[in-house]
């Protein structure tokens, strides 16, 4: 799980949202409610208020200090820092609240930021070394977390890094467009913010710095102790988990690491807190087989460790994802009969191991699969006890995994014994996320289940109630949301997710227009674009014929023709793609204004991707210039193809797996994308040299593919797991094949286009959305048919669209969708409802629905493709005619 989404969860019970938008709360400090002093002007930034003298001119980059504190000394901390800054007129800014630095310095907050509350900008380095001296000496004995990106200056909350001022932006090497510095050629680079303290390449270290530096090195405590570290586990903010060994012994042990003051809960405790628990939760189990055995503790640099026995075994999380049959595209039933015996068998072993930590008094407080280990010879063990409490206490739970945290109102055994309940039924519909949004859908899911597994009468039923407050069994079916795949279905289902699209806008908000995922406050402008903006949604509403709303089009106009900076120009991800969507809705005067506006952008140095790099751009322009006939806009298109064909190499160029060394296979962020981007260009052009580029690109992105041999699936090997998906696995290469294939035959490639075709069959997908998900697959399968009969035609698209009312919630009376991570509704295209929408049109509606850039079904699918035996992988790189 993403662990970024569980901070935007705390401000709405349905969307997700920025932690800013609770600024001014209970929690807020004095200086974040008042005025700016006289003579000093007050800004609102992200997170953070800023203070800055009026008149003053701050350098755009250099050595800033950074003051960390704890819940309750940050108030006075804050006091302390404001009254030295303000008559010195040194700028600096803050965290609000306490909310905000508890959200900052949580648990998985980011480790190379956690840990910072108040930023000071010294004008140089003279004022640099007065400041932490004299602001030093005021906060000498102050607590706080340790800042892991900065140097830390003496034993206090003051620490200090080279880096950025001002706000300013450029393109990383992999293509994403970050915050930047000068290097020593006057060139924009990314200004690194990791979880070590380095100085730039052309950066000297001033003097003064050098013994704390020094000293941050000493390694001396490592070498004394008789553990060796031999690998990373884990990481959070709150510390790392390591393998290693008992030198004394040989025994291989793990490593808890706990930092002081960080890794906050929202009860407040840091991780030191939670492992005093957790050494005296094992003490208290002592002799159980199915806890971890207590090995020693220690403390090392003011960080506290956990020695504990080294398991022998595997993540229930991990044997789950590798046997659960649905994942294949025809499990049979000797396979699923199979994997049912050993699920309700795992089961069973860990309600007898919970039921034996409850006997000796003790609450786990954060029972979920990746909290189990199951030995080779299948004994299961409860691991990673930092959420354990003494049931006398009658805590709430203070952890939690997505899918498997109690309701608030519960307490002691009961927090294990609902967890319990959810792991019951995730082992076979692993969808218990979404009980956070609509706890009655465990009925829904328990009947499903039902009716796909062999179980015994009744099993769910006490799962069932407990989930639901009492609220049914697994047998009694209430009412739940249906998707029916025909015509009047699709008639009411789009006047419902339009509804509720509609009715959750926000006109009055700057940042988005619709909720969404969380990339709508990634960076500025978020909320506008196509994948996570109103852009996307406005296109989704229009093309299903749900309508145009001049007043969401103003919307996007006016923010469109005035972006903040560091707004992004990529087509899914920022102006490009506003541009499109405008031109789209019929204002083609003010796409034409935002085109002008990126007319002096370096976009050239862009990745060559669909999302947000050089193809999108590419085609983008290349639809402008057809649309317009303008010379220029041909040029800056040719410019574009010119750069992604002189960039994109030779079939080689990429390993044969993403993840060794190259993020991403696939349509948006793949090599797909400049696939599309010739397949485009040779259909404008008739040079043959393109679709010999297209070819080649493809080509790349089925190196990264995978043929399962149990069921001829083809899906993207990102090394670890594969990715069906239309964004970043094989159904979105699937796509373009496709349309190369209309212009060029190619037996390896409609071979590969078969293998990606079943793919998109799967029984089950873990999300709803269009990019990562279902409807991504209903997109697909559709694509073959005429407009309005995909569902007609191929049951595998009916099956699939009736499938998507496993993840339907209804939202104040329509259906709505949830976002990535299931935990809250989303309405953009990416990954909600308006994703969704899109993708029931294309099989449903009676007009062509398709994404940007994509042509009309081929002709040579007039019907579904035979499922011939798939071609050898060495195939898929063969010859193009």
């Amino acid at each position: 799980m993403d662990k970024r989404y569980e901070v935007y969860c705390l401000m709405d019970p349905h969307f997700y949202d920025a932690p800013a938008r609770a600024e001014g709360g209970e929690t807020a400090f004095p200086q974040a409610l008042g005025p700016a002093p006289d003579g000093w002007r007050r800004a609102e930034v992200d997170d953070w208020i800023a203070f800055r003298p009026g008149g003053g001119t701050l350098p755009a980059q250099g050595w800033k200090i950074h003051v960390s504190a704890c819940l309750d000394n940050a108030a006075d901390i804050l006091t302390t820092v404001r009254e030295y800054c303000v008559p010195r007129r040194i700028a600096f800014k803050f965290l609000p609240d306490r909310d905000t630095l508890l959200l900052a310095n949580a648990k998985y907050a980011h480790r190379g930021s956690s840990g910072k509350f108040v930023t000071v900008y010294p004008a140089d380095e003279a004022e640099l070394e007065v400041v932490l001296t004299e602001l030093g000496r005021l906060l000498d004995g102050r607590t706080g977390p340790y800042i892991l990106s900065d140097l830390r200056w003496g034993d206090g909350p003051l620490y200090v890094r080279y880096g950025a001022f001002a706000e300013r932006y450029c393109v990383s090497a992999d293509g994403e467009v970050e915050p930047a510095v000068t290097d020593g050629d006057g060139q924009l680079v990314p200004d690194v913010r990791g979880p070590s303290f380095q100085v730039p390449d052309w950066v000297e270290l001033p003097d003064f710095l050098a013994p704390h530096l020094a000293r941050r090195g000493d390694g001396a405590a490592l070498a004394d102790l008789p553990y060796r570290f031999e690998s990373a586990l884990h990481f959070s903010n709150g510390g790392g988990i390591y393998a290693g060994t008992d030198a004394r012994t040989g025994e291989r042990v793990v490593l808890k690491e706990a930092r002081p003051y960080a890794g906050l809960t929202p009860d407040g405790r840091d991780a030191v807190a939670r492992q005093r628990r957790e050494r005296e939760m094992l003490a208290r189990l002592r002799g159980l087989d199915c806890v971890p055995a207590l090995h020693d503790h220690f403390e090392m640099g003011g960080h506290h460790f956990l020695v504990e026995e080294f398991i022998e075994g595997t993540e229930l999380n991990d044997l789950f994802v590798d046997r659960y049959p649905l994942t294949l595209a025809r499990p049979d039933e000797a396979a699923t009969a199979d994997y049912t015996s050993w699920a309700l068998d795992v089961y069973d072993r860990v309600a007898r191991a919970v039921g034996e930590v409850h006997a000796r008094g003790v609450v786990l407080g954060d029972l979920q699969p990746s909290n189990i280990i199951v030995r080779p010879d299948g004994s299961v063990v409860l691991i990673d006890l930092e959420g354990a409490a003494d049931e006398a206490e009658g805590r709430r739970q203070a952890l939690g995994a997505q899918g498997f945290t109690a309701p608030r109102s519960m307490r002691g055994t009961a927090v294990d014994d609902y967890a319990l309940a959810c792991l019951q039924l995730f082992l076979f519909l692993p969808l218990t996320g979404l009980l956070t949004l609509a706890p009655g859908k465990a009925g829904q899911f328990a009947r499903e289940a039902v009716r796909t597994f062999p179980l015994p009468d009744g099993y769910f039923d006490a799962a069932v109630r407990l989930l639901t407050g009492g609220g049914g069994t697994a047998g009694s079916a209430t009412a739940e949301p249906r998707l029916r795949p025909d015509r009047a279905g699709w008639a009411e289902a789009r006047d419902s997710l339009a509804g509720a699209v509609l009715a959750a806008a926000t006109p009055g908000r700057d940042d988005r227009l619709f909720p969404g995922d969380i990339e709508q406050f990634a960076s500025p402008g978020g909320g506008l674009g196509v994948a996570y903006g109103a852009a996307g949604v406005l296109y989704a509403l229009d093309v299903t014929g749900a309508g145009r709303h001049p007043g969401h089009e103003e919307w996007l106009i006016r923010r469109a023709l005035r972006p903040q900076p560091g707004t992004l120009l990529g087509f899914y991800d920022g102006l490009h793609g506003v541009a499109y969507v405008l031109d789209h809705l019929g204002h083609r005067h003010e796409a034409l204004k935002i085109l002008d506006q990126l007319a002096g952008e370096h976009w050239q140095r862009l990745g060559l991707d669909l999302h947000g790099g050089l193809s999108g751009i590419g085609l983008n322009l290349l639809h402008f210039a057809t649309a317009t006939g303008e010379p220029a806009l041909q040029d800056a298109a040719r410019e574009a193809v010119d750069a992604v064909a002189a960039r994109l190499g030779p079939a080689d160029a990429v390993p044969e797996v993403s993840g060794g060394g190259h993020p991403y296979a696939g349509l948006l962020r793949g090599s797909s994308g400049p696939a599309l981007l010739f397949l485009r260009w040779y259909e404008h052009t008739g040079d043959p040299e393109f679709l010999d580029l297209a070819a080649t690109a493809l080509r790349q992105d089925l190196r990264r593919c995978l043929l399962r041999d149990d069921d001829g699936v083809m899906e993207v090997d990102e090394g670890w797991r594969t990715m069906p998906y239309l964004a970043d696995g094989s159904v979105g290469i699937g796509l373009a094949l496709d349309d190369y294939l209309v212009h060029r035959e190619n037996e390896g490639f409609t071979a590969a286009a078969e293998a990606i075709r079943r793919a998109a069959e799967g029984r089950f997908y873990v999300e709803p959305g269009l990019f990562d998900g279902l409807a991504g697959m209903i997109l697909h399968l559709s694509r073959a048919h005429p407009a309005g009969t995909a569902a007609e035609r191929d049951p595998a698209v009916a099956d699939q669209i009736r499938r998507l009312a496993r993840y339907a919630v209804v939202h104040e009376g329509r259906l709505a969708f949830p976002g990535e991570e299931l935990l809250r509704l989303s309405l953009d295209l990416a990954t909600g409802s308006a994703g969704v929408l899109l993708a029931l049109g294309a099989a449903l509606h009676d007009s062509p629905v398709r994404l940007p850039f994509l042509a009309p079904p081929p002709a040579r699918h007039a019907g579904p493709p035979s499922h011939s035996v798939p071609v050898p992988m060495e195939k898929y790189g063969g010859e193009t005619s």
